[in-house]
């Protein structure tokens, strides 16, 4: 694993690590972080993947783990930012260093949602999404859809107002986050139109990319529907060519998988579902 640190077109320094394989595949994995998720938390998937022969990319978001500044209510970050400078980036980073390689890219949530902010998002041969959906509050079932109404209606512009920045690990939602992408995150949950709104306040690649999307969802993600990854699908990225796999908790060894679980060493049996997608994919080729 080395360690990298790139520059940002908007002058913010993020942190990103490689893992390099002992033998290589030729194909490399990007793996964009879900909102207020460091980069370690991939760090074993990641390991994984590369002793399989991937290089495999992981990076914090400006704001978030290694790319925090000293001063977080200083930090100007936006998740739209993160599409469009911290992820792009990342990209600029691969098409200079590793141009013949097999591209792939791992979203988990929020970054499934922002690979039509960068137009380098059609460089890569096929997409997984974890946990990736339109998150409309109006798409959530019932119980999910009161904690959503109090906690981004409320809570959540409040306490950004009072502290400069939004202290989510007080409700159990991951690292705080910069206020600009504390009002985003509401914007997907609140406004109707979720993702597409996002991408209508920056340049939107959307319906350019076309690629092979294997989609996974966990049984027991209670931030997921049906109807919200199916409007992601048909609604924001309507061109892709999704796959979907619904992941029954009873395939984890710990019988819980959720929102962030998949990638916990004690789910490492589920990881072999991404990395026989890939194979399954090369022998058709």
């Amino acid at each position: 694993m080395e360690k990298l640190i790139l520059n940002t077109k908007g002058e913010n320094s993020i942190v990103a690590h490689i893992f390099v394989p002992d033998q290589s595949n030729g194909s490399i994995l990007l793996i964009n972080s879900a909102t207020g998720v460091k980069q370690q938390v991939y760090f074993s998937f990641a390991q994984y993947i590369s002793d399989h022969g991937f290089t495999v990319i992981t990076y914090d978001y400006s704001g978030i783990g290694l790319s925090k500044p000293e001063n977080i209510k200083k930090c100007r970050s936006s998740m739209r930012t993160w599409g469009t400078e911290d992820y792009k980036a990342i990209t600029d980073y691969i098409k200079i260093y590793f141009p013949g390689y097999r591209k792939y890219l791992l979203g988990h949530s929020v970054g499934a949602l922002i690979i039509g902010m960068n137009e380098d998002s059609a460089m890569f041969e096929e997409f997984v999404f974890v946990g990736a959906q339109n998150a409309f509050v109006g798409h959530l079932n019932w119980r999910t859809k009161v904690e959503a109404y109090l906690g981004f209606g409320i809570a959540q512009p409040f306490f950004t107002a009072l502290m400069g920045y939004f202290p989510a690990q007080w409700f159990g939602l991951g690292e705080s986050l910069p206020k600009n992408c504390a009002y985003d995150w509401r914007i997907l949950i609140l406004n109707r139109k979720s993702t597409s709104a996002l991408l209508k306040m920056v340049h939107n690649y959307s319906e350019r990319l076309t690629q092979k999307t294997f989609v996974i969802r966990a049984e027991d993600d209670h931030w997921l529907t049906d109807e919200a990854v199916s409007s992601l699908l048909h609604d924001t990225y309507s061109n892709l060519r999704p796959v979907i796999r619904l992941i029954r908790t009873s395939e984890s060894e710990a019988g819980k998988i959720g929102h962030i679980n998949f990638f916990r060493s004690y789910n490492r049996k589920l990881w072999a579902i991404i990395l026989n997608e890939w194979m399954h994919g090369k022998q058709s080729d």
